[in-house]
């Protein structure tokens, strides 16, 4: 099935060639991409049609203008009307969007430029991640003081171990796609500018595999490694994080927005304002 589907002005679909490829856009360059609960609701909404498309059988995640994704729009995060959805209880779609969904199919994370805090989040999402040469992944938010409530601290320890994880989510710091890839974050790194092509021709060399065999081997390994209470723990990763929303993110998110804590500076160093 080919075409271009949009979900409103920043999330579409385009599967231009019949080889079982649909690859989901992000873009809102004019904010790197974040996301805010009108974003997120298209993104569920492009995975849910991925999903429910026979003639699919693998899906790309990119984000245009040169990111992958900011993470959530700190703009919206006082705005009840575009706040990322928030539970207290850690119920409900996950605020990035699609986060707390179990696909059926594989997905493949196309990464340029920043994929950081939520757009980390996105990334850890999928099933395998095309990470340019010169792309920055981390948790960025931790200088801000918003958790990660998007299934970071349940997918990132095992992808890449708890040690690794705990540093990444800890300090904050930088990732070069090298290290990503070194520690198993990124599965292959490409120039930039070829995240997208090379990740669609990995997911076509999926798709045009026997379909059975590989999606009873792909549930095997989530069944049996992964999915274990993975549903339980994203709610309690939810609703342990929902409070510090509250308690730090939003001041944090405002002051951020306002030009606090730039360029790897935390919004209580004493320079953070400079």
């Amino acid at each position: 099935m080919t075409g271009t589907e949009n979900f409103n002005d920043y999330v579409r679909i385009e599967a231009t060639q019949d080889n079982g490829v649909a690859t989901i856009v992000l873009e809102r360059s004019e904010r790197r991409n974040a996301v805010d609960r009108i974003v997120a609701d298209a993104l569920r909404a492009a995975f849910e049609r991925f999903e429910a498309e026979p003639a699919w059988h693998a899906a790309v995640l990119f984000g245009a203008g040169g990111t992958f994704c900011a993470g959530a729009d700190l703009s919206a995060l006082a705005d009840e009307n575009r706040r990322n959805e928030l539970h207290a209880d850690g119920s409900g779609p996950g605020p990035m969007g699609p986060t707390r969904t179990f696909f059926t199919k594989p997905v493949i994370a196309a990464i340029s430029g920043y994929a950081v805090a939520g757009g980390l989040e996105l990334a850890a999402m999928c099933d395998l991640r095309v990470v340019e040469e010169d792309a920055v992944l981390g948790v960025f938010c931790r200088r801000v003081g918003i958790p990660l409530i998007d299934g970071g601290t349940i997918r990132l320890p095992r992808l890449i171990g708890m040690s690794r994880a705990l540093d990444l989510i800890l300090t904050g710091r930088a990732v070069s796609a090298q290290e990503a890839l070194q520690i198993g974050l990124a599965n292959r790194v490409v120039a930039k500018g070829e995240a997208r092509a090379a990740a669609e021709q990995l997911a076509a060399q999926l798709a045009a595999f026997p379909q059975a065999a590989l999606l009873a081997d792909r549930r095997s390994v989530l069944e049996n490694s992964v999915l274990d209470d993975f549903a339980e723990a994203l709610r309690r990763e939810g609703a342990g994080g929902y409070q510090a929303v509250f308690d730090e993110g939003v001041t944090g998110a405002a002051r951020f927005t306002a030009g606090a804590g730039r360029h790897g500076k935390t919004l209580n160093s004493p320079e953070s304002n400079g």
